[in-house]
């Protein structure tokens, strides 16, 4: 991230690829104040004071959340995600919800971390942090295979390691663009529930791609082995920072009571962040107020727009590169239904060096794939966003992408 923050700058005409990021055009600084007021509005009229209201938005607040509640009206509304408040934390952005699960979940040197590869950074960096192992997990088109993860749980058990948990995004996956398929998600909840490991269920995408989705895997959850993760980055905006988890998993603590896996983690932030910010969270319960709990309604607009976003990228890329010729070159990608991302296969090293020779010769950036593969592959790959350009960037980027290619596809052969 560092090396492509310092291309970004190093060249600012270059049209970009690479952020995953919302697109600005949805956000309205008007709409903050309205959704402040309407959590003030909703705490005086579930009887709060003056005070306690003032002290709400102003004090330090509850360790797992001020609005947490108002979080599971939405899960029930928009997810058939039927848990009670009590078994959510609400998080500094999903990045804390990784980092408070992980520490929860493995404490000693020979627990284990399964991850499905291509992978988001954010977990596998998380995990060095905690110096937890990371075993990756090979990712089909349909997003995940069971024989190919219970391989892998039963290998780490021979040699002694505990697998404790798989990590995966079942929608419109950062970085491939891939989504699980009805069956895959049966399967899954099947060998978690066999093998005793957890699922961390990671789905920033959903409610901003078009179309039907897919049942989460929490909803259909009935052996508690899904641990949800969620951000509300994409669907209310990334400024807020607000992300939660819902762990409605039954711990033995310390003291020998049980009690729920939320309890364990809300221990933790207390000693990491102490609390997120009650104002970040009053105007990410306004905004999901205002919708009556259903996000999907709230971005319906956005979702709309970046369905749209990928048709046109993958429009311009079949015109700039047609069947034909990228088939003599060597050239493929998928086509994601949904989400931020799809993914390329060149003929080429596609590493830090091509990319710096894209921005600089062609005026285009993209992110390598290699960056998402912990356990090593991804050397012809690229990562394209669609989120964040116009259509007449997404047409001149495309084309410079074309052009580059074109490029050093010759400068491979020759």
């Amino acid at each position: 991230m560092n090396f492509l923050n310092e291309i970004t700058h190093r060249y600012p005409e270059a049209i970009s690829f690479a952020p995953g990021r919302p697109y600005d055009g949805f956000f309205d600084i008007e709409q903050v104040f309205a959704q402040l007021r309407t959590y003030l509005d909703h705490l005086a009229a579930q009887g709060g004071s003056p005070q306690q209201v003032r002290t709400a938005l102003y004090q330090y607040g509850p360790t797992a959340g001020l609005i947490r509640d108002v979080i599971a009206d939405s899960l029930r509304a928009d997810e058939d995600i039927d848990v009670p408040a009590e078994s959510l934390v609400v998080t500094v952005g999903a990045q804390e919800a990784m980092l408070l699960v992980l520490r929860a979940l493995c404490s000693g040197p020979d627990d284990v971390l399964l991850v499905s590869s291509p992978c988001y950074v954010g977990i596998t960096g998380a995990a060095r942090l905690l110096d937890i192992a990371v075993h990756p997990v090979e990712e089909r088109e349909d997003g995940f295979s069971a024989a190919a993860l219970e391989a892998a749980i039963l290998g780490l058990k021979e040699r002694g390691r505990r697998p404790r948990a798989f990590y995966v995004v079942p929608e419109h996956s950062n970085p491939s663009g891939n989504t699980m398929g009805p069956a895959a998600r049966t399967a899954l909840l099947e060998l978690a529930e066999r093998h005793g490991i957890l699922i961390l269920e990671d789905s920033p995408y959903r409610m901003v791609s078009p179309g039907a989705r897919l049942p989460t895997l929490k909803s259909l959850d009935r052996a508690r082995t899904v641990v949800h993760l969620s951000s509300f980055a994409k669907t209310v905006f990334p400024g807020a920072r607000v992300g939660f988890v819902v762990a409605d998993q039954q711990v033995v603590g310390d003291d020998g009571r049980v009690g729920l896996l939320a309890d364990e983690l809300a221990k933790i932030k207390s000693m990491v962040t102490v609390n997120t910010s009650s104002v970040s969270q009053a105007v990410v319960a306004g905004a999901l107020l205002s919708a009556h709990g259903r996000i999907s309604d709230l971005n319906e607009q956005a979702a709309a727009h970046y369905g749209d976003a990928m048709q046109t990228v993958l429009a311009n890329l079949d015109e700039q590169l047609p069947a034909d010729r990228r088939r003599d070159l060597g050239v493929r990608w998928n086509e994601p239904t949904g989400g931020f991302f799809l993914t390329m296969q060149v003929p080429f090293p596609a590493d830090n060096a091509a990319l710096a020779r894209s921005a600089q010769d062609f005026g285009v950036l993209w992110t390598p794939m290699r960056h998402f593969h912990p356990g090593g592959g991804g050397q012809y790959g690229i990562r394209l966003s669609t989120s964040y350009l116009t259509s007449a960037e997404i047409k001149e980027g495309t084309a410079r992408l074309a052009r580059f290619i074109e490029d050093s596809s010759d400068r491979r052969r020759t």
